[in-house]
């Protein structure tokens, strides 16, 4: 059973361990992560990080994988970017978006008086226009949660769905 794996660091793209936190920057800018379980260890080697386990049991090894795509999505994200794009729908009543700081309002969502909040996660941005929300952020995790509570927010409860299929959908995501 493999207990080593390796990541190759690409060009413009600089990797910092410090006994359990990881910093990661390149050209979009910088992330930051405690990665730490234990019997498992991280190094830096030249261009290379490696994670290696003395103890080659299950959850050890869940926890490599785990660690690798954890580290391979914030280079994915001070190098690339992530993307992710949303269509807003309705039939009826039209959906009115805008943001106002760390919030995405929805309004005049199924013709309802209260405006929905959806909240924005860290350093995410968030641009609407016309029917199409963009977000767009360094961390793949902010990024996707921001996506979920839009969608979460115009979720419809005590209506048939089949029906009422109004609501803020993701369409695309980019950045892999």
């Amino acid at each position: 059973m493999e207990t080593k794996r390796t990541i190759e660091i690409p060009n413009g793209v600089n990797v910092i361990i410090d006994n359990i936190t990881v910093k990661v920057s390149g050209s979009l800018g910088e992330l930051q992560r405690d990665i730490w379980y234990p019997r498992i260890t991280l190094m830096k080697t030249g261009s290379e990080i490696t994670l290696n386990t003395d103890v080659p049991r299950r959850e050890q090894m869940a926890m490599l994988g785990t660690f690798e795509s954890h580290l391979k999505n914030m280079i994915t994200g001070v190098s690339k970017g992530y993307e992710y794009k949303m269509k807003i729908v309705y039939s009826h009543f039209p959906i009115q978006l805008k943001t106002e700081g760390k919030q995405v309002i929805i309004a005049n969502f199924l013709g309802e008086k209260k405006a929905r909040k959806a909240n924005i996660m860290g350093n995410v941005k968030v641009t609407i226009k016309g029917d199409q929300v963009i977000i767009n952020g360094l961390n793949k995790e902010e990024v996707g949660q921001t996506a979920a509570n839009i969608n979460i927010a115009t979720k419809i409860r005590g209506f048939d769905p089949r029906v009422f299929q109004d609501g803020v959908y993701l369409v695309e995501r980019s950045g892999r």
